[in-house]
């Protein structure tokens, strides 16, 4: 059987979950940004939710996890995962990938965990299984950037410094 690596290179399995990444999160921004009833819908519930737990106003409109703050956090996201397809910034796409793989996270368990449920825009369950698959691509991508995470876990500033030259 031959090896994946030959059937698709590995420089594109980066780039197209990166690709595929981006859209999702650039295409939902337009929802929270703009205040849609669906996002309306889904952040009221999850507030709902938090004000049972004695956290009110936690996912409101000004809140800590409101809407705004999600979608900013998705929009730096996707900056630092596209500017990290350069060989020179890849330790800036893995903070990316990083801090998708943390929305993510949120966003499935959230999914899973409380009663905004699987399905709460009555898209048979789309916006979840997005959210899955854009958590499993960050996984991917943070174990084939493994050894870059690797650097940074150990020296957190080396962001901050050029990535050297290829010989």
């Amino acid at each position: 059987m031959p090896k994946l690596t030959r059937l698709i290179p590995t420089t594109l399995i980066p780039g197209g979950l990166t690709l595929f990444s981006s859209a999702i999160f650039l295409d939902s921004l337009r929802y929270k940004f703009t205040d849609h009833p669906n996002t309306q819908t889904i952040f009221g519930k999850l507030d709902d939710w938090a004000t049972g737990l004695g956290a009110p106003g936690l996912f409101d409109h000004s809140g800590i996890f409101s809407q705004y703050a999600i979608g900013t956090a998705e929009l730096v996201a996707v900056i630092l995962m596209v500017l990290g397809l350069f060989s020179a910034l890849r330790r800036l796409g893995v903070l990316g990938n990083l801090l998708a793989l943390a929305v993510m996270t949120g966003a499935v368990s959230f999914h899973l965990f409380t009663p905004l449920g699987i399905d709460p825009n009555n898209d048979g369950g789309l916006l979840f299984v997005m959210a899955v698959l854009v958590w499993l691509s960050q996984i991917v991508m943070l174990y084939l950037r493994r050894d870059t995470l690797a650097e940074l876990l150990r020296r957190p500033l080396s962001v901050f410094k050029p990535a050297p030259t290829p010989v």
